[in-house]
């Protein structure tokens, strides 16, 4: 039996497992800091749950890209949704109003790559070399 990875799914789970940080464990979990331990307000965790989103996702996009539907919606819709999060991160002004669309716009990208790969299977250009 062949175990197959669905990067989609992965990437859908890690995007909703960052915007589960950053808007509910400040609620639960404000008391933290007085047992010496703070990833609320952790810049170096911020940046490890963006990059660990990042690399899943463009494994994912790429792949799907590549080998399926040759689409640049979903690596554009992720990239502007990674972008939205690098933001959020630096300007703490704006970060509940960048939270939701960067989510947003990262689990749109998943979910169209998913049903553009399922459409297309393997719908191949022209220039195409495998």
């Amino acid at each position: 039996m062949k175990f197959k990875m669905n990067w989609d799914a992965l990437g859908i789970a890690t995007s909703v497992a960052c915007a589960i940080h950053c808007a509910l464990l400040p609620l639960f979990l404000s008391s933290l800091p007085l047992f010496g331990v703070n990833i609320i307000e952790n810049i170096r965790f911020e940046y490890f749950m963006i990059a660990l989103a990042f690399v899943v996702g463009i494994y994912a996009l790429y792949h799907g890209f590549k080998k399926h539907h040759h689409s640049w919606w979903p690596i554009s819709l992720f990239s502007l949704g990674i972008m939205f999060l690098i933001v959020k991160v630096n300007f703490h002004d704006l970060e509940l109003i960048l939270l939701i669309p960067s989510v947003g716009l990262i689990v749109v990208a998943h979910y169209l790559n998913f049903k553009l790969c399922r459409v297309h299977d393997h719908a191949h250009k022209d220039d195409c070399a495998h």
